[in-house]
């Protein structure tokens, strides 16, 4: 609707009202050069009105940035700790970094390493570099993609495989694979338990942690041709198996995944 001329007292005269809105908070818009409006006037209260609109404007600036320092320095000081976290699986929530734990001491690898052995200060030279790192941690990882592994090498699931594999053992892994589906086999295996995950042998290359763990499974496998007759395995028979692979981490990466870049059948 066009705005109207006001009709009445001398304040509204020569102001355009727009229409629907009353007092002196009405959006108008008076001609200057003909009015002047005392201390109560619309252009008055309008400087009022801009000046809490100003202050409230201030204060809401003042209290992000100050909201902003303090995120800034949580990031800053707040790291997550370490986790392997597998392909596919969840990461589980960060813990917080226990800061004594940090410090060597003589019981720092108890359970997992003797103290003063080569394979201890391979585990502290890794935890130098990498300040997050836990060796159970590590340990659990390691057995849970053990497991991923074989059964993605029986199944064929070539997915699974390149996402926990290094380029050279994927290679070696995917012909495997190929020849067994060139001839029509297929291969079942099925855990039973991981007795055993000692490391072996810790060590750091440059920015590249290397941890070598001797796996003492119990595992069902038998391996089919075409026509569905077992050569070779059982599929009743629960055998115990030792593998010694070899799992890397380069720590100039910000991503936790180990991948396995050695094997060889243990004794």
């Amino acid at each position: 609707m066009p705005p109207v001329r006001a009709h009445g007292p001398a304040l509204f005269e020569g102001c355009t009202i727009v229409y629907g809105v009353s007092d002196c908070n009405w959006r108008m818009l008076c001609d200057l050069n003909r009015f002047d409006f005392g201390s109560d006037s619309c252009e008055s209260k309008q400087d009022v009105s801009d000046f809490w609109l100003i202050l409230y404007c201030a204060g809401a600036v003042l209290i992000f940035l100050k909201l902003r320092s303090v995120l800034q320095q949580r990031t800053r000081r707040e790291r997550p700790p370490y986790e392997v976290t597998l392909p596919g699986r969840a990461a589980e929530p960060p813990k917080p970094i226990d800061v004594a734990a940090a410090a060597p001491s003589a019981d720092r690898w108890a359970g997992i390493a003797d103290a003063g052995s080569v394979v201890a200060a391979g585990l502290d030279a890794i935890a130098r570099e990498d300040k997050s790192f836990d060796a159970k941690n590590f340990i659990a990882g390691a057995r849970a993609a053990y497991e991923m592994i074989v059964t993605a090498f029986a199944e064929g699931d070539r997915r699974t495989l390149k996402n926990l594999l290094s380029r050279d053992v994927y290679d070696g892994f995917e012909m495997t694979i190929r020849n067994r589906e060139g001839t029509g086999e297929t291969t079942e295996s099925r855990f039973v338990s991981i007795d055993k995950s000692d490391i072996t042998e810790a060590e750091l290359r440059g920015r590249t942690a290397q941890i070598t763990i001797r796996f003492v499974s119990q595992l069902v496998s038998a391996t089919r041709d075409r026509n569905g007759s077992v050569i070779d395995g059982s599929p009743d028979k629960v055998t115990d198996v030792t593998d010694v692979w070899t799992f890397a981490r380069d720590l100039s990466l910000r991503g936790p995944n180990w991948n396995l870049v050695a094997t060889e059948a243990g004794r």
